[in-house]
């Protein structure tokens, strides 16, 4: 992504543009355009038509765009993740290094972003801390998405942040395990059978009842959209619900953790 950032903050330049001139053009905000010029959000295919007949780029930027890698193309925080997570009906996901982001506390996601290597400075740490909250927005909605988390008991007990942003974070996700149409199970250490050895992953279903999945590495993310795999990925969230404690246990689990503080 950082290339073909490169290359759109070279066409704009040479084209007589600067980001804030660029983005009126295109009645976009200016922070969107930095962000793709920084590598930070990817280019997507209209944006990049659109830019292509603005700078007389010879189709260079869709070009670009198509034969993007599947694993830059669509990152962590990628605009095409967040559209399909703001929309879906149904997310399931297993988590097994930090608790899920639309779970989190506002200290919690802080300290996160703090925890990361090489660091953020300190502006962009706010930024991303901001976007996760708002993201939560869909948890509040008037027809909210069945969302189901299975999470492995590490994750519970790692006190990120200290013991105060911990015993908050415990607190909150209390609370939201009695939202209308989420639930949170715990996946006990003890477990002799364990279906998430491969990492984290999050599948969903949009309102036209497409399944997708989303896996998340050291390196970078990658949709998964072949039903075969989509299907095998189901298959293991099923395992791991059988696996784990009921959303009833968990709550009462989740009042033991804050009662060891």
């Amino acid at each position: 992504m950082k290339m073909l950032g490169a290359q759109v903050a070279a066409f704009r330049r040479a084209a007589g543009y600067t980001q804030r001139s660029l983005a009126e053009r295109i009645v976009a905000d200016e922070e969107t355009i930095a962000s793709i010029e920084q590598g930070r959000r990817p280019l997507k295919e209209d944006l990049a038509k659109t830019l292509d007949e603005l700078l007389d780029t010879k189709g260079a930027l869709s070009v670009g765009v198509d034969n993007m890698p599947e694993i830059d193309l669509f990152p962590l925080w990628a605009e095409q993740f967040l559209d399909h997570e703001r929309e879906a009906i149904v997310l399931s996901s297993y988590q097994n290094q930090v608790l899920p982001g639309l779970l989190q506390t506002e200290a919690y996601a802080r300290e996160v972003f703090c925890n990361r290597v090489p660091a953020f400075d300190r502006d962009e740490i706010e930024i991303k801390t901001a976007a996760r909250i708002d993201r939560q927005e869909i948890l509040h909605r008037k027809v909210p998405p069945t969302i189901n988390y299975v999470i492995w008991e590490p994750v519970f007990r790692l006190p990120i942040g200290g013991r105060e942003v911990y015993a908050d974070q415990i607190r909150h996700l209390r609370t939201c395990a009695e939202l209308p149409g989420l639930s949170i199970q715990f996946l006990p250490l003890h477990r002799a059978t364990h279906a998430g050895l491969d990492g984290p992953f999050i599948l969903l279903e949009t309102p036209d009842h497409q399944h997708l999945a989303y896996n998340e590495t050291q390196r970078g993310s990658q949709w998964v959209s072949d039903p075969d795999e989509v299907s095998i990925l189901a298959r293991k969230y099923a395992m791991l619900r059988s696996q784990a404690l009921t959303p009833e246990d968990t709550r009462g689990l989740l009042g033991e953790l804050l009662g060891e503080q």
